[in-house]
């Protein structure tokens, strides 16, 4: 993929499709780092599973018979010299504390670090088209932070859908204006 906010809407797609009420992603970032994790309380999966679900001719799909999204992400890590983990717990091992966590690690300073990309597209798309689903956005800098969690627009908007074409337009705004605020020279 050529922009990293690709891979997390692909990763926090299968957050989704797992039922996850809430999905998390967090960007920690540092002249040289950027750590991306994505945590969900979806179903889980068992420990087989999160050993086969690197292996891009692993899927769960049925219309194909590939799966790159974890793979590209872990490569995409691994050509950086940094690092990629996804740890899980099945909701059938443990009913009440159960989902995944993708980790990735990236030295932004190698020469074949994928850039960011357009990060507030990718976070409003996925509330558009997962409007019953809450996120949790939050992404750190030189001790700075945007952020934007849907528990807290729902409560404001009180049973306003959130995936109403002002609501998204607001999203949108809010991010980027967070984004000038709080990280004028990225």
């Amino acid at each position: 993929m050529k922009e990293l906010s690709l891979n997390i809407l692909d990763i926090t797609e299968n957050s989704v499709k797992a039922g996850a009420g809430l999905t998390e992603i967090i960007l920690e970032e540092t002249d040289d780092n950027l750590k991306i994790t994505i945590r969900d309380d979806g179903c889980g999966m068992d420990p087989e599973t999160v050993k086969a679900v690197t292996d891009p001719f692993y899927t769960t799909r049925t219309t194909r018979k590939v799966g790159m999204g974890v793979p590209l992400l872990k490569l995409a890590a691994e050509q950086t010299g940094g690092s990629f983990k996804i740890s899980s717990v099945s909701e059938k091992d443990s009913p009440a504390d159960h989902g995944t966590e993708v980790t990735a690690q990236f030295n932004k300073n190698h020469l074949d670090f994928t850039p960011l990309g357009d990060i507030v597209s990718t976070i409003t798309t996925l509330i558009q088209g997962h409007p019953d689903t809450d996120f949790l956005y939050s992404h750190t800098y030189a001790g700075a932070c945007v952020s934007l969690d849907t528990r807290e627009i729902r409560e404001v908007l009180e049973g306003v859908p959130l995936d109403t074409y002002e609501v998204i337009k607001w999203i949108g705004e809010n991010l980027n204006e967070q984004y000038s605020e709080n990280f004028p020279d990225q």
